[in-house]
């Protein structure tokens, strides 16, 4: 296992999904991936639960708020957060969350971008994101899903400096967005195919040795399939699921992982 060092600024480089019952998701996740759970032990945290892979941190649990469905949220690294979210507001997003400092872990704000897609900036202070990435059981991508990309894309290449480059992809429009030469996230544009009541959002994908095995697994702990396994060539197997909530999020059997 090989740890993370800290991420260049404009990186995805967290996720935590916000449930509405901490218990039974520390359970499900704990059960498909075999992750242990790190609850934080200020009152102020409200059951903040950090997912272990050993003794690596690789992802986050925490309460749902007001209305907000079960879902997962995609974090990216920026040098300063205060300056980030007056850039992205003055480049059409919208200020979900104020900038405000999670104990000393680091500072935080969530925004929309000009699509409606919701995303958290990560400022690191003690805790740097996922410990480890791209091994069995951890985070390996992070993909928009949005229905008018041109201007998704213009936004995140002022607020984070990110390329958009189209690739072909059977069946869909498909863009990855490079920070200089790598590429960090992706980008699908949502056609007639997607139910009109699915928002634009972020998808999570977590690395894992059997795409089959991780989607049946998912069944049988009362969690759902939405997209079967399905081959993409030159990169793997993946599938995307839903927890027994119903938070989506999406596995990935890569061609070249990490033992």
């Amino acid at each position: 296992m090989v740890r993370h060092t800290p991420y260049e600024p404009g990186t995805p480089s967290y996720a935590d999904l916000a449930s509405p019952d901490l218990d039974a998701s520390r359970d499900f996740y704990g059960a498909l991936f075999g992750w242990t759970a790190e609850p934080a032990t200020e009152p102020e945290a409200m059951g903040y639960t950090v997912f272990m892979r050993g003794d690596a941190a690789v992802a986050g649990l925490g309460p749902t708020f007001g209305d907000a469905p079960p879902h997962w949220n995609t974090y990216v690294t920026v040098a300063d957060v205060d300056a980030a979210v007056a850039t992205a507001a003055a480049a059409g997003g919208q200020v979900m969350a104020e900038p405000f400092d999670v104990f000393t872990a680091g500072r935080m704000a969530v925004i929309a971008d000009p699509t409606g897609a919701a995303l958290s900036l990560w400022q690191s202070r003690d805790h740097i994101g996922a410990e480890v990435r791209m091994e069995p059981n951890t985070l390996c991508w992070h993909e928009l899903n949005t229905r008018d990309p041109e201007p998704a894309a213009a936004f995140f290449a002022t607020l984070f400096g990110w390329e958009a480059r189209p690739v072909g992809a059977p069946g869909m429009d498909y863009t990855e967005l490079r920070l200089g030469e790598t590429g960090v996230a992706g980008m699908i544009t949502m056609d007639e195919n997607w139910p009109a009541e699915v928002p634009p959002h972020w998808m999570v994908y977590f690395a894992v040795t059997d795409c089959a095995a991780a989607a049946a697994r998912v069944a049988e702990l009362g969690g759902a399939l939405h997209v079967p396994p399905t081959d993409i060539p030159g990169v793997g197997q993946f599938s995307v699921l839903a927890d027994p909530h119903g938070a989506a999020f999406s596995v990935m059997a890569l061609d070249e992982v990490s033992a």
